[in-house]
């Protein structure tokens, strides 16, 4: 950056209480229903009809639930499909204090369709609803009674097999003699115990095999059970507690490297060079989940202990068979090794790390008992117990081998949330998890860049959470012997041929990877037959070997080395600054991000004026940029970061009534107005990061309203320039509204992604550019709740849950020398309320 000469600040770390009190979201419900209205007599009579029609499968269904021994549970599922393009809803198809319960909800050829439980003897419920829908003498004001749910519904059937499968459908198994593992997720219903034991029980009586472990999740349990496709239909009726079901997946397989031959004095001579610091210091941690890492590396042998080597499995061995792990910890200690073997200067190392040996080899846990999210969890416990007040994070560079989840959260994923929440524990401290994006199909790289932009995030990178980080590069220069008449396949600053993308996600899920780090390039050449792409030694990242006999070191390529660099320059920020919580180390990194040039040329239509759209898929392909290391780590005079931590309780409850939004805060935050104002019309950038943690509830039922998957959203917003603090309090909180306050147009120019896109995730960052004088009256920022399962559920007792976030905001004058960061420091120690960390 080019104020990276200058003198270093640090960042501000505000610690004045903002202002905090009563929220009512200023939006109003929707308007009026999109279902049509129906003949209600030929309409109502056909579904009573189909609903009958169940009786005689329902009482099927009972004798043989009961003739295999179920006691409790008896009941039916069914299926309800809407018409095409109408939207079914389903929340009102469950009736929870009558066991009656939602399973599961599909999008398929443009209707919707929702499967549901219904208990021994509650099909009459159904049958009410209908008669009360021809019943005119119980019409609404403006149609039957019911007609919005049944109007909408198209038919009604008994669910078979396919209908409790929520993953991609071409992966629904064709053939009945095909064995398989299946991710078999249940509901808790009245006990998460009682449930899943009576699975195992008549599962295994039905030949099943089940694997040790399972993943709970506020309204799921998941396991691991693996069997044959006819066995599975012959046996879905015994297995009615099944919620969803769904492949169980692979890990990916790694990429192979090119060596490239070094000598062992070269890396004798680094040793002279480094300083690292003591076992036993307290410093971050990168703990390393992966293959393993080979410790007795001399190299790494310096940071990685062999206490903080980890296995799982009681006789597992914590070292490498791969080398993949001991390629990310190389690069998680140093970076790219070349730079460092080049030079003689000093090199100061100020993080130590730890390893997991999570995956024994590059294929993984094929076929294995254990899956990835069990394994996760057992990888996570293991450093936790042996330094459970180490500072660390968690760098994960392994994902499965495909795509087909699309953004929707997926078990891996959404232990990945809880995780990092800190939910799973009474007393849960959060945890950074860092983790790769996966790596694009290289049989498909001669079509870059549009390979990339139909190859999705792999997961479990689309976790909430998580930093999830793709591949840029800058590696252009081929110098390998045998590579003469090969071409690069990336221009300097491209998205590197490795990172995938999330443009292919339906579009209310995150915008995935967050940031973009250096993976290496690949070359591609037209000597042969045909076109034919591969990586090169020159192209890639040196790095430790894990067989040091053969050689110290290897080159590595793609999103897992991108992964372990934004580990270490997380590891590097919690060092200079040891108080900041994972949610704010997330921020700064995602907040020091920029587009390159040439990603902007290659992903925006008009870079010069880019609509919110192009924005929002340069975000979706690139992130928000290429992190900078020193943006994220200082301030300077003409660029200025504050942060501030806090807390809030997005909902409450009074009595029994219904959960309603709680707290907002409203913060004031020192600024330089004067200096801002001095310098008229001049361009300068504001920028706004929200970073908090949710807690997953995982399920097929829905993106949001009372089945979300996120605990709760928070959102921010700025006060305009030509906005008093009293209307911009106004605008954003119809609870501070006088009756005959009226609004202006909701217009705010200059943000380069916009509302409709930033709050989308639990990361939320843009750029607002304009000049000077308008940014002078721009001081005041409110952080608002959302809504999130814990007020949509309250039987679930979560609607008085805290929420921790953190809010960065930045001031950029990259054209002009103009000192704006004395004033805030001089109105910051005016303040006693506010903690500000000197220089050091």
């Amino acid at each position: 950056m080019a104020e990276s000469d200058e003198k270093r600040n640090r960042h501000f770390i505000l610690k004045r209480i903002p202002q905090t009190e009563p929220f009512q979201s200023p939006q109003r419900g929707g308007g009026g229903s999109d279902v049509p209205d129906r003949q209600r007599n030929k309409h109502g009579a056909k579904l009573l009809s189909q609903i009958k029609g169940l009786r005689s499968h329902a009482e099927a269904a009972r004798k043989e639930q009961q003739s295999k021994g179920l006691v409790e549970g008896l009941g039916l599922r069914v299926q309800f499909e809407s018409y095409k393009n109408v939207e079914l809803a389903f929340n009102s198809l469950t009736r929870e204090r009558a066991g009656i319960e939602l399973l599961n909800v599909r999008h398929e050829k443009k209707r919707t369709i929702a499967t549901v439980f219904i208990p021994d003897g509650k099909l009459d419920m159904f049958e009410n609803l209908i008669h009360a829908y021809l019943d005119k003498s119980k019409d609404g004001k403006k149609r039957p009674r019911n007609g919005k749910l049944l109007n909408a519904i198209s038919k009604i059937r008994t669910a078979a097999l396919k209908a409790l499968w929520t993953d991609d459908l071409e992966e629904f198994p064709t053939s009945d003699e095909e064995e398989l593992w299946w991710e078999v997720w249940l509901p808790v219903r009245d006990g998460r115990a009682p449930v899943t034991e009576s699975f195992r029980r008549l599962a295994k009586k039905q030949g099943f095999r089940i694997a040790p472990g399972e993943l709970q999740f506020p309204e799921r349990t998941v396991l691991l059970v693996c069997g044959s496709v006819g066995a599975m239909k012959q046996s879905i009726q015994i297995l009615n507690s099944i919620a969803e079901l769904r492949r169980a997946k692979r890990t990916a397989e790694f990429f192979n490297v090119l060596p490239r031959k070094e000598q062992i004095d070269r890396l004798n001579e680094l040793f002279d060079r480094i300083t690292v610091p003591a076992e036993g210091e307290e410093v971050p941690h990168v703990c390393i989940l992966d293959t393993g890492v080979n410790y007795g590396h001399p190299l790494l042998a310096t940071v990685l202990s062999p206490i903080d080597a980890h296995a799982i499995g009681p006789n597992g061995s914590a070292e490498d068979g791969d080398g993949h792990g001991t390629e990310m910890a190389g690069l998680a200690m140093m970076g790219d090794l070349t730079e460092a073997l080049a030079s003689d200067r000093t090199i100061q190392i100020i993080h130590r790390l730890e390893s997991v040996k999570l995956l024994p080899q590059r294929e993984g846990n094929v076929g294995d008992a254990n899956f990835h999210g069990n394994l996760t969890i057992q990888a996570v416990a293991r450093p936790s117990i042996t330094a459970p007040y180490r500072r660390r994070v968690f760098s994960m560079a392994i994902t499965t081998d495909d795509d087909r989840d699309r953004g929707r959260p997926s078990a891996w994923s959404a232990v990945i949330d809880r995780l990092a929440s800190g939910a799973e524990e009474n007393e849960g401290v959060p945890r950074l998890f860092i983790v790769s994006a996966g790596n694009a199909d290289s049989e498909f790289m001669l079509n870059y860049p549009d390979s990339n932009k139909t190859d999705g995030v792999h997961d479990p990178a689309q976790s909430w959470n998580a930093l999830a980080v793709g591949a840029a590069t800058d590696l252009v220069h081929i110098k390998d012997s045998d590579a003469e008449g090969y071409q690069p396949i990336a221009e300097a600053g491209g998205l590197s041929p490795f990172s995938t993308t999330s443009l292919n996600w339906d579009k209310q899920w995150p915008l995935k990877p967050d940031v973009v780090l250096e993976g290496g390039n690949a070359a591609v050449t037209d000597i042969y037959d045909k076109p034919y792409a591969e990586p090169k030694a020159s192209l890639g990242l040196l790095t430790a070997n894990y067989e040091l006999q053969e050689r110290p070191f290897v080159t590595s390529h793609g999103t897992s080395v991108a992964t372990s660099l934004a580990a270490r320059m997380a590891a590097q920020l919690m060092a200079e600054y040891p108080n900041l919580w994972p949610e704010t180390v997330r921020a700064l990194i995602v907040h020091s991000a920029e587009w390159t040039d040439a990603m902007r040329q290659m992903f925006l239509s008009n870079p010069q004026r880019p609509s919110k759209k192009d924005m929002t898929e340069l975000v979706r392909c690139c992130g928000f940029g290429v992190p900078d290391f020193q943006r994220a780590m200082w301030s300077v005079q003409n660029s200025l970061t504050m942060i501030r931590e806090d807390r809030l309780h997005p909902f409450k409850r009074q009595g029994s009534a219904a959960p309603t939004l709680g707290n907002m805060h409203l913060h004031s935050l020192p600024w330089p107005s004067q200096e801002l104002e001095a310098l008229g019309d001049t361009e300068v950038e504001m920028r706004v990061t929200l970073s908090y943690f949710i807690e997953p509830n995982p399920s097929a039922r829905g993106f949001s309203g009372r089945y979300g998957y996120n605990s709760h959203g928070l959102r921010y917003d700025v006060k305009r320039a030509e906005e008093s603090k009293l209307d911009f309090h106004k605008r954003i909180n119809r609870q501070a509204r006088e009756q005959e306050w009226k609004t202006v147009a909701d217009h705010d120019t200059g943000w380069m992604i916009g509302t409709k896109s930033r709050h989308k995730g639990s990361i939320h960052s843009d750029i607002w550019k304009g000049t000077a004088i308008e940014l002078a009256n721009r001081g005041a920022i409110g952080v608002c709740p959302a809504q999130g399962w814990w007020k949509a559920r309250p039987k679930l007792e979560r609607y008085n849950g805290e929420a921790r976030y953190s809010l960065v905001v930045s001031i950029h004058a990259p054209e002009v020398e103009v000192d704006l960061y004395t004033p805030i420091r001089q109105e910051i120690a005016a303040q006693s309320a506010i903690e500000f960390e000197p220089e050091s």
